[in-house]
C-alpha cells in the first residue's frame, strides 16, 4: 500500500501544490511528514502511516474523487479512490467509474462463467470452433512483424464477435484502429486453466480475445492500463452493446481481455 512509489507520487504532488517536502525519493522523512501533517484533516494524534492515508483522502476529495470519509484507513473505497487520483494527476481528467455506471446488457444471452454453465452453454472446451474472417488487419500482439486475417473462435460467439470488430472499424478506420492498438491481437481459443488458477479459462472455449496484451497487463489497475483511457470509451460501449464482458471494465484488472460470459 504505501509503497516507495507511492510516497514518490505522494511527493511530487505536494511539490505541485506549492509545498516543499524536500526530493523525490519515496523515502517518509521529516520533511515530507511535516507537510503532509499541514494538510487539512490530518490529525497529528495519528501514526505517519494514518496520517499519509489520509493526505491520500484529503487529495482525492480536492480532485473531485469519491473517497469518503477523511479518517486514514486504507479501505476498498480509498483503494479505487488512489488509482482515479494517480489517473487525474498524471492525465489531468477524472475517470468515471465505469464499474457502477456500465449497463449490463445481455442480448446473445452469455452464461455466468462456471464451468457448468459455460460445458451447458458452449460443450466442451476446444470444440465447436469456427474460421472468422476479421474486417480489419490484426497484428501479432507477440510479433508485430506479423499479421492474421483470421482466428478461430466458438461458433455461438462467431457473428456477434463480427459485428463488434465491424462496428469498432466504422467507429475508429484503420488508421485510429492502429494507432490505439486495437488492432494487436492477443489471442482467442487457447485451452489452458486460468493464470494462477484451478478452473479452465474463458479462452478454452474460443469466447475471449485478448487485445494490446502489452500495455494492458494482467494485474494493471485503471492507472496503468491503456485501455483505461477515456479515448477507449466507444471501444468497450460497442462489447458491451453486444454483452461482451470487460475484466477491466468489471474488475480493474487483466484490460486486454474480454469475454461471452457474465462475471
Amino acid at each position: 500500500m504505501l509503497s516507495k512509489k507511492t510516497i514518490k507520487n505522494i511527493q511530487s504532488w505536494l511539490i505541485k501544490d506549492g509545498f516543499k517536502p524536500g526530493p523525490v525519493d519515496g523515502l517518509l522523512g521529516r520533511k515530507t511528514g511535516a507537510v503532509i501533517l499541514k494538510q487539512k484533516g490530518v490529525k497529528n494524534t495519528w501514526s505517519v502511516e494514518r496520517q499519509v492515508v489520509a493526505y491520500i483522502q484529503s487529495k482525492s476529495k480536492k480532485e473531485g474523487i469519491p473517497v469518503g470519509k477523511i479518517d486514514g484507513l486504507w479501505g476498498p473505497m480509498t483503494d479505487h479512490a488512489y488509482d482515479q487520483l494517480k489517473v487525474k494527476m498524471k492525465e489531468g481528467v477524472v475517470i468515471t467509474d465505469w464499474r457502477d455506471t456500465i449497463i449490463h446488457k445481455n442480448p446473445n444471452k452469455w452464461p455466468k462463467e462456471t464451468q457448468s454453465s459455460l460445458e451447458k452453454h458452449y460443450g466442451k472446451v476446444g470444440e465447436n470452433q469456427v474460421r472468422l474472417k476479421v474486417p480489419y488487419k490484426h497484428i501479432i500482439a507477440w510479433d508485430t512483424n506479423k499479421s492474421a486475417s483470421s482466428f478461430l473462435c466458438h461458433e455461438k460467439v462467431h457473428d456477434s464477435l463480427y459485428r463488434v470488430l465491424n462496428k469498432v472499424l466504422s467507429a475508429y478506420g484503420e488508421n485510429e484502429i492502429h494507432r490505439l492498438g486495437l488492432d494487436l491481437f492477443g489471442g482467442c481459443l487457447n485451452v489452458r486453466k486460468k493464470r494462477g488458477g484451478s478452473q479452465m479459462s474463458t479462452h478454452s472455449w474460443g469466447i475471449a480475445v485478448d487485445y494490446d496484451p502489452s500495455h494492458n497487463k494482467l494485474r494493471w489497475g485503471m492507472d496503468r492500463a491503456r485501455f483505461a483511457k477515456p479515448e477507449y470509451l466507444e471501444w468497450w460501449k460497442i462489447w458491451e452493446s453486444e454483452g461482451w464482458v470487460s475484466l477491466g471494465r468489471q474488475r480493474n484488472f487483466d484490460w486486454m481481455h474480454i469475454q461471452a460470459a457474465k462475471v
